[in-house]
């Protein structure tokens, strides 16, 4: 009789078997090489997910990827294509959200601001676009100066609509962002965000299932930017009348930057050339 201990043991010598190139990586981790922040509050900075592939290995693991801003012209810099580290899935989905994040607060003049996102520490080729999600959270956060909760790890991808599309790997992921939270130490707030259209993949291991279970760790499905900008800053968004909800006096995210553009605009020319 093959049994539900029977399979849970083949699972974890599976894992022992192939998982030398994760427990290198992961190693990097405990040892703070690799930096990783789960806890407190920063500007501009994110945790995105990606899964790695290698010699039979295939596991998830959190990337820092972070943003900044300052007066330009609208330009968004990816930092990877630039450095020709991006593949093309990656540049078009960094196109699209630089599209979207255009169609918010460029429909009628130029936004008088450019920006720059990085994965930090990605000394290899990135490409796909589940990352384009975190990568326009942690360009809102930087526009708006409002702080992103470090407990929370994102995947997915964004349309020109601002909707959070599928992705693949979201069972490696969840994964992988749950062992570097208990490497560095599980606080019962941690969790991830994931596309609702995702949930029908999901097939966690035992061990993610507990802490779930048991309120150590969480799974949250969202289908719009907006959703996803609540969560990870605990503000009102302002992004989609859908979310909107009463901001209590409290100015909403997208209020903030727009009043942000408009100073800008008003500003008189050569107000800076002073010799």
């Amino acid at each position: 009789m093959i049994r539900h201990a029977h399979i849970e043991r083949a699972l974890e010598s599976h894992q022992h078997r192939n998982g030398r190139l994760k427990d290198q990586v992961f190693d990097t981790i405990r040892d703070g090489s690799t930096l990783l922040t789960v806890t407190g509050e920063v500007v501009g900075q994110i945790n995105a997910l990606s899964v790695y592939f290698a010699a039979g290995s295939e596991f998830g693991m959190p990337n820092r990827v972070t943003a900044n801003c300052y007066f330009g012209d609208g330009d968004i810099i990816d930092i990877e294509h630039h450095s020709k580290l991006g593949g093309n899935i990656h540049t078009k989905g960094v196109l699209i959200l630089s599209s979207y994040l255009s169609s918010l607060f460029a429909k009628d003049q130029m936004m008088p601001l450019s920006a720059s996102i990085a994965f930090e520490q990605s000394y290899g080729e990135v490409d796909g676009d589940s990352a384009s999600l975190a990568e326009f959270c942690a360009l809102i956060s930087s526009l708006a100066e409002v702080p992103i909760l470090q407990n929370f790890a994102v995947t997915g991808s964004v349309n020109q609509f601002g909707e959070v599309q599928p992705v693949g790997g979201v069972n490696e992921k969840i994964e992988g962002f749950f062992d570097a939270c208990e490497l560095i130490g599980l606080d019962g707030k941690q969790g991830v965000l994931l596309p609702k259209s995702n949930i029908a993949n999901l097939m966690l291991n035992s061990r993610v299932l507990e802490a779930v279970s048991k309120g150590k760790f969480h799974v949250y499905p969202v289908e719009h930017v907006s959703e996803a900008l609540e969560l990870l800053t605990g503000r009102v968004s302002g992004f989609s009348p859908a979310h909107a909800s009463k901001s209590k006096g409290v100015l909403s995210i997208f209020d903030v930057i727009q009043n942000k553009l408009q100073a800008l605009r008003e500003k008189p020319d050569g107000d800076d050339s002073e010799s």
